[in-house]
């Protein structure tokens, strides 16, 4: 919106010529989104606790968690307001990609809303039914993808990229709508259940979602994506302003979300957030390299199933309790240092990921 703007002025002052620059626009973005959430998250959490819209906290669940029952949840409608503004200000709104991944995002977090809108206005355990839920991420992402594919301009938008090999891709076909599906709705829900403590969920998700950005704007610049040896996307660096809105809201997020949370983002923040992550993956053709970076989400999923399978075989647990981040706790380690191991992992692999940037 700005950047029209912008462009008019510029033929009455050619100083608005830097709003060109996709550098400055990303860093707009990102303090744009920290002073919405600032500015809005106090409010928001009085408005919370008025309405009494609380965490409930499940009896099963280690004894520490007891005391948060009653927190405010469902701020992650601060996280999607300040990603909204922000992007719709800063980005260029011709951009397909900017739409597409704005858009996903905004709808898994329509789905996110209505399952807490369920559990906590409505008093509805169950919240939105688990099939209804699949069914609409299922609808979202297979939507977004056969967009995807039919409006690919070159092949490379619809090519496999294998890291660490320069000359190693794979032309999916319409096996990329497929793909593409297992990763938006895999990585929503793998950032659903790692949104289980205090800052667990959306410091990893900044971090994933800045290098994500990284890989976007290498991408979309065309000498840069040369010297890499990665495919050339044009268009895919408008996505930095959406990946710095993200690490903006994210980071203002934190202010009331770290130990001890004044604030949870509930289903709504994380179904969103993790669409996000997976989307712009699809976009910027490194599904992989968010496998390796999200290596955190990874593994508390991967948890989660290894525990459900091995008690239906055998009657017995692999951890204390799923996911992971609990069975840590019940092995008596505090919550401040299962989430700060739990970021340091992921400080670590985000750098490896952005290293497959240059080792090919």
């Amino acid at each position: 919106m700005l950047l029209y703007l912008a462009k008019i002025l510029t033929e009455y002052e050619s100083a608005f010529r830097v709003f060109q620059y996709l550098t400055l626009r990303a860093i707009l973005g990102v303090l744009t989104a920290l002073v919405i959430s600032f500015v809005v998250g106090p409010a928001m959490i009085r408005r919370l606790n008025q309405h009494k819209i609380g965490q409930s906290v499940r009896e099963l669940g280690p004894q520490s968690h007891f005391s948060k029952a009653g927190t405010p949840t469902m701020g992650g409608a601060l996280i999607l307001v300040a990603i909204s503004i922000s992007t719709l200000l800063w980005a260029d709104l011709t951009s397909r990609y900017v739409w597409v991944v704005l858009l996903v995002t905004l709808a898994f977090g329509v789905i996110g809303f209505i399952d807490d809108y369920k559990k906590l206005m409505l008093q509805n355990s169950e919240g939105l039914s688990a099939r209804a839920k699949l069914t609409w991420q299922s609808l979202i992402s297979i939507g977004a993808a056969v967009f995807l594919f039919t409006t690919a301009q070159i092949p490379a938008e619809t090519e496999l990229i294998v890291p660490f090999f320069k000359n190693v891709v794979i032309q999916l076909g319409w096996f990329f709508v497929v793909l593409s599906y297992f990763v938006i709705v895999g990585t929503s829900n793998a950032v659903n259940l790692t949104d289980g403590l205090d800052g667990l969920a959306i410091l990893p998700t900044v971090m994933v979602g800045g290098a994500l950005g990284v890989f976007a704007y290498a991408s979309g610049h065309s000498n840069f994506a040369s010297y890499l040896g990665i495919p050339h996307l044009p268009g895919a660096g408008e996505l930095v302003v959406f990946c710095g809105a993200l690490v903006g809201a994210g980071l203002g997020f934190l202010w009331f979300n770290a130990y001890p949370a004044q604030v949870f983002m509930g289903d709504v923040g994380a179904l969103a957030l993790g669409a996000a992550l997976g989307i712009l993956a699809v976009l910027v053709r490194q599904e992989i390299v968010l496998l390796i970076m999200g290596g955190v989400f990874v593994m508390e999923t991967v948890s989660v199933i290894v525990q459900v399978i091995s008690f239906k075989l055998t009657g017995k647990r692999v951890f204390r309790m799923a996911p992971i981040h609990h069975h840590f706790e019940l092995k008596g380690w505090p919550e401040p240092r299962v989430i700060v191991r739990f970021w340091i992992i992921t400080v670590i692999l985000v750098l490896f990921g952005l290293s497959t940037l240059k080792l090919r």
